[in-house]
């Protein structure tokens, strides 16, 4: 079951990379033919600001997410010795090397990871973790943020969140070009080009409009199933369901986070801000109660 959940999240992954890839291709190519009269043209534009945004956040994302979660780093056992001694332990099982280790000062309990790679990683946990969690609890919560640093969830999550912030840039430029007059070098184009031409406006027209909604959907199906994983990857490290079931179990009754920063909330282990959102479409983490179902059936 445990190998079966893991091959499974795998798979859907791979789909939820390239739909991000297919739809930062298709509202580039929608840009590229209202505007520039070559739909190829928008394509290379959408590719390229999309790999420097790539670029800019797996060379800098450790640092900046922590920035705007206000962590604190800790360079010794001394600062917080049990904290350190599980993380340690769990990147050894793992196979990974030591993350850097931060701390939040929030009491609300919560941990994500974070960086480019395994080898530029970092791990943060709240003040409130620590001081709720037991050690078995807290095992089964690093072992998950060490599953994502092995399974380079950190990676694909800085990806998908670089390809939204690309995605946003070019509909922002498409929305400014409307209002200062874009777009009208095909008039004469659609005049003679009859009903295709026509079809093919209306068409890039709502690829431009939808693609910021289809692009935080995807963000948020690729969060939700990322998360899936590395439930099933913490039991493989610790053997032990029931850390992370109790874990689970005391953070979701917990109250909201306050240093937590909106457009990395969906790094933490789990929802900061315990949205009661009447539709899960929008969640950018799995249902706690499917969650711990999952891991009790392992």
């Amino acid at each position: 079951m445990l190998y079966q959940q893991i091959a499974q999240n795998k798979r859907k992954t791979v789909f939820v990379m390239i739909g991000f890839l297919l739809l930062i291709t298709i509202i580039g190519a929608a840009i590229g033919y209202v505007f520039f009269n070559s739909s190829v043209a928008g394509m290379i534009m959408a590719v390229l600001i999309g790999a420097v945004y790539m670029l800019i956040m797996l060379s800098q994302s450790t640092d900046v997410v922590m920035s705007m979660n206000n962590a604190t780093e800790i360079t010794s056992e001394s600062q917080a010795p049990d904290f350190w001694h599980v993380i340690e332990d769990m990147a050894l099982v793992g196979q990974v090397p030591m993350p850097r280790v931060f701390i939040i000062d929030d009491p609300s309990p919560n941990a994500f990871a974070t960086g480019p790679n395994p080898e530029h990683a970092a791990v943060a946990a709240t003040r409130g973790l620590l001081e709720r969690l037991n050690r078995e609890e807290l095992e089964g919560v690093m072992a998950h943020e060490v599953s994502h640093i092995r399974n380079y969830d950190i990676r694909l999550q800085t990806t998908a969140l670089a390809l939204t912030a690309a995605i946003s840039i070019l509909v922002n430029f498409a929305t400014n070009s409307f209002l200062w007059g874009g777009g009208r070098r095909r008039d004469n184009d659609r005049d003679g080009g009859g009903a295709l031409g026509i079809i093919m406006i209306i068409v890039s027209i709502l690829a431009i409009i939808l693609g910021p909604l289809a692009a935080s959907l995807a963000q948020m199906a690729l969060s939700r199933n990322r998360e899936y994983l590395a439930d099933a990857s913490a039991v493989e490290l610790t053997r032990n369901p029931q850390g992370l079931i109790s874990a689970l179990e005391k953070i979701s009754q917990s109250e909201p986070m306050q240093a937590a920063d909106p457009s990395s909330s969906s790094l933490y282990i789990a929802n900061p801000f315990k949205s009661d959102s009447w539709t899960h479409l929008f969640d950018t983490h799995p249902a706690t109660e499917k969650r711990i179902e999952r891991l009790r059936n392992m």
